[in-house]
């Protein structure tokens, strides 16, 4: 089984740019339990304010203004759902 292209878009979206770009892939990407591999992000001004990825050797995590945290990985449409609901609440004027 090859990788599929699941979803890929490039958004303006507010004040900056939204990518995102998720793939099923046929073995987990270690040290994820899960056949996905994404990468998502929130451009502003040349700097990522949020950012989501499954980083080969760092698992499912996520950026938030600079600052990286796990993320607990529930399948690509509550990552959608989580990736957005941290670009609203992200306070783009600090």
């Amino acid at each position: 089984m090859k990788a599929t292209l699941l979803h890929r878009s490039r958004t303006i979206y507010k004040r900056g740019i939204i990518e995102a770009v998720v793939w099923q892939v046929p073995w987990p990407v270690p040290p994820s339990d899960h056949p996905y591999k994404y990468r998502l992000v929130y451009v502003i001004d040349g700097q990522r304010v949020v950012g989501y990825d499954n980083e080969r050797g760092k698992g499912d995590h996520k950026h938030l203004r600079g600052v990286e945290s796990s993320y607990e990985f529930k399948g690509p449409r509550q990552l959608m759902v989580d990736f957005m609901a941290d670009v609203e609440g992200a306070d783009y004027d600090k």
